[in-house]
């Protein structure tokens, strides 16, 4: 059996936390995606594309400030934005036919 190096142990318990706090923040976004898919009534409005370009050049900023790679960043908020329109378009949906 190996034995890890307790400073190892505590730099994990930090990342795990930092994963609680993330996963806390990514709920509180779906919930205002959520929100704001009440005021847009279609595709278009759902997949603003000039709103995506601003919030990817946004983070891209904020990553540069942080001494992170913005091209990372822009990648995993790409995916993030792609799979939020998708929530988005399905709650528009469901609004739309009349579903709650």
């Amino acid at each position: 059996m190996t034995t890890v190096d307790p400073r190892i142990t505590d730099l994990r318990q930090r990342i795990d936390a930092l994963d609680e706090q993330l996963v806390a923040v990514l709920a509180e976004r779906v919930a205002v995606v959520r929100e704001v898919s009440r005021y847009k009534t279609d595709e278009a409005s759902v997949k603003a594309p000039d709103r995506v370009e601003q919030v990817v050049a946004k983070v891209r900023a904020l990553a540069d400030g942080h001494g992170l790679p913005a091209d990372l960043v822009e990648r995993l908020y790409r995916l993030l934005i792609a799979e939020l329109t998708a929530v988005e378009l399905a709650c528009v949906e469901e609004r739309v036919a009349g579903r709650p």
